[in-house]
């Protein structure tokens, strides 16, 4: 038994010696270290032999096995070697042709878009204040005219925190307060923009998350002409200075009087199509001037103070301006996508 473990390990170096590519040498792993392999059936007997006889084979069935595996290892090594060799010496390198272009990274569709809006708003003479994303319930609704159990709050799908009155906000609303209690009562413009969180069903028009920008001025002079003024400047120099806009009458529990803002389908000219649903207009905003009772939270007497606030999605106006049909292209990082901004 000893003297045929003698000739399997011979006669595999011999085999091994002989292998040339990577075809031959996994040929002969199967046939010498397999399952099947001689070497195999071997030990698979050792329960036949008696005692002395069974250490001494079994002692050599395991320095054969290791030494065809080392043998094996450094053989494949060669090879690789030879074949890196090989390549170096007869492959050419062109060191004329051109790099491979790399790839450039660029803005996410809705930061440009948030850009661009929060660009005009500077040009305008607003200042960018940037608020909490976790806000306590006071803040997202007591101080913004909504105290609990207020019908108003069914308005807002919330995300509660395990902490009692901690809350993501669901506007960026809750901006208006800390910016008021901060300068009150000097005059103040600004935006506010931030990512907001609602639970609600994801729809091609709907997400949990989605960014905002709110506005604010207060001041001793304010009127409903100054907000609509405002809100038309903007529009003009977003979507064009042939826009038309309207403005509808609507309800907001921290504005009164409160409306929306639409402009004309600028796809359809304001005839009708499937991107306003046939009735020529798309809504952009919702605002209205500042309630008194938001004024008085704020720190400003509502006798001598008032003010406009509104609030604008940014992804809502890219959808708008590219007509993107769904929402949730901004966040599934589909580069078919991403690649066309």
């Amino acid at each position: 038994m000893l003297e045929r473990l003698d000739r399997i390990e011979k006669e595999a170096t011999r085999e091994l010696e002989v292998a040339r590519d990577d075809e031959a040498l996994q040929a002969w792993k199967v046939k010498h270290l397999g399952r099947s392999a001689e070497l195999g059936t071997i030990f698979d007997g050792l329960r036949e032999l008696d005692k002395d006889e069974r250490r001494a084979v079994g002692k050599r069935v395991n320095e054969v096995k290791t030494s065809l595996e080392a043998a094996y290892q450094a053989r494949l090594e060669r090879l690789r070697q030879e074949g890196l060799d090989r390549s170096l010496r007869e492959e050419r390198l062109d060191v004329s042709l051109p790099g491979r272009p790399l790839p450039r990274g660029r803005l996410h569709p809705a930061n440009q878009m948030l850009r661009q809006i929060l660009t005009v708003w500077s040009e305008m003479g607003f200042q960018i204040y940037r608020s909490r994303e976790v806000e306590t319930d006071d803040y997202n609704f007591g101080l913004l005219n909504m105290p609990p159990h207020h019908p108003a709050r069914d308005m807002w799908d919330t995300f509660f925190t395990t902490d009692p009155g901690v809350v993501l906000r669901t506007h960026t609303s809750p901006g208006q307060i800390h910016v008021m209690r901060e300068r009150a009562p000097e005059t103040i413009r600004v935006v506010l923009p931030g990512m907001c969180y609602r639970y609600e069903q994801i729809t091609s028009r709907a997400e949990i998350q989605f960014n905002q920008v709110e506005g604010l001025a207060v001041g001793r002079t304010i009127t409903l002409s100054d907000l609509k003024g405002t809100l038309n400047a903007f529009a003009r120099r977003i979507f064009g200075e042939q826009v038309r806009t309207r403005f509808r009458a609507d309800h907001f529990p921290f504005t009164e009087p409160s409306g929306e803002m639409d402009i004309e389908c600028f796809l359809c000219g304001g005839e009708g199509c499937s991107v306003c649903k046939g009735t020529g207009w798309l809504e952009i905003l919702g605002c209205g001037m500042v309630h008194p009772t938001v004024l008085t939270n704020g720190g400003y007497d509502p006798n001598e103070f008032n003010g406009f606030a509104f609030g604008l999605g940014p992804e809502r106006v890219a959808m708008l301006k590219h007509r993107i049909e769904d929402i949730r292209y901004f966040w599934t990082n589909d580069m078919r996508f991403l690649e066309q901004f």
